[in-house]
């Protein structure tokens, strides 16, 4: 193919409208930036320099000569919610939705930030109503959660339930596991008034809808058992199990006294003695360990915690041995026994505790949702310093 020269005459042509293209964006673009107030970068600047108090001030004498600035309304307050400043964030969207000229979308934003501000500082009734408002919008997703949480808060249970089924069948994602503790926390409200038989219907509706919750088959037990039926509560706990081995330990020392209820002791030692075996814990080895030491003596004890020491080497573990080893220790030795024993459980108070997955929160006692963050099932059933081993 041959060239062509007048193929030579474009290229100054091109070169010439992309010039004339560049200077018109830049034309623009200064426009646009000398119609912006100059303490709009001066807030930025303030923001990027991380002096949040100063970038406030700057927006607020925005927002005063300028009242069309809604977008600088609904910054300012999020500015403020996120610093704790509760009541002023409530204003500046207060007044937003007090603007008659306020377009649509804009009223819906504004009763939406204006929930979350309510919502933080703990109004539910107001943050309740204003996102019952907002369910047919296009922040209903949102609204449905920020009312889930609400109904938590109060304890509200059936409400919740109601809240999660809505929103489920919004299509934001399954709820079962949530809607089961709801049902569970209401079965647990029926045991503290003795209601056992109220409870048990409670916790079928918990296990229709997630038939793995282990806390229904917990409490079920214990429904079974305040009726004054110890083997169907037994047969509730043991199927534990069959849900989840590892949170046996859970159950551990309700399983020893009904066995010891319907005089079976020494089944309920042997049961957990396998379960033991099956899943190593710290828990359920004191349940074991006691029992043993009851039904069998000092020796049969020790050598319990022995072998368990050597599968699953821990400092919860030694204290333990130590313990055992205390019992039928010489009077020359024990001083010294005793001396070591007190300093490794000082040591280990400080790792017996169960830490949330979501948050790390940690705690002596297991919770089904968790104190700092508030998910549900969100604690292994097993010790720190257990799971550090494990893994």
């Amino acid at each position: 193919m041959e060239f062509e020269t007048w193929w030579l005459l474009g290229i100054p042509i091109f070169f010439g409208l992309g010039w004339i293209a560049a200077r018109v964006d830049i034309k623009q673009l200064l426009s646009e930036s000398r119609s912006l107030p100059r303490g709009y970068f001066k807030g930025l600047n303030f923001l990027l320099n991380e002096q949040p108090d100063k970038a406030i001030d700057a927006f607020i004498e925005i927002v005063k000569l300028d009242p069309e600035t809604v977008e600088l309304h609904f910054a300012l307050g999020n500015l403020f919610r996120r610093r704790g400043e509760i009541e002023r964030a409530i204003r500046v969207h207060q007044n937003l939705l007090a603007r008659p000229d306020l377009p649509q979308e804009y009223q819906v934003h504004s009763q939406y930030e204006l929930g979350q501000d309510y919502l933080k500082a703990g109004l539910l009734d107001r943050a309740e109503e204003t996102f019952n408002h907002l369910v047919d919008t296009q922040y209903g997703a949102q609204a449905r959660r920020a009312l889930l949480e609400i109904y938590q808060r109060e304890k509200e249970w059936m409400r919740a339930i109601e809240a999660a089924r809505a929103l489920q069948d919004s299509g934001a994602g399954a709820r079962q596991k949530e809607i089961a503790q709801f049902y569970c926390e209401l079965a647990q409200d029926e045991l503290v008034h003795t209601h056992p038989d109220a409870a048990l219907a409670m916790l079928e509706k918990a296990l229709a809808a997630d038939r793995t919750n282990v806390r229904a088959a917990i409490l079920s037990g214990d429904a079974y058992l305040a009726k004054g039926d110890t083997e169907a509560a037994l047969l509730a706990w043991r199927r534990v199990e069959q849900q989840s081995v590892p949170h046996v330990a859970l159950v551990a020392q309700r399983l020893m006294d009904g066995y010891r209820a319907v005089g079976r002791p020494q089944e309920g030692a042997n049961l957990l003695k396998s379960y033991l075996a099956e899943a190593s814990s710290i828990d359920l080895l004191e349940v074991v360990f006691k029992a043993v030491l009851e039904l069998d003596g000092v020796e049969a004890a020790n050598q319990l915690v022995s072998d368990e020491l050597r599968r699953t080497p821990t400092l919860l573990g030694l204290d333990k041995l130590l313990e055992a080893r205390l019992m039928d220790a010489r009077p020359e030795v024990r001083p010294e026994l005793s001396l070591v024993k007190n300093l490794v459980h000082g040591y280990t108070q400080k790792l017996a505790r169960y830490q949330c997955a979501h948050c790390g929160f940690k705690a002596r006692q297991f919770y089904w949702q968790c104190p700092g963050c508030s998910h549900w099932e969100s604690y292994p059933p097993r010790r720190t310093e257990e799971l550090n081993v494990m893994n």
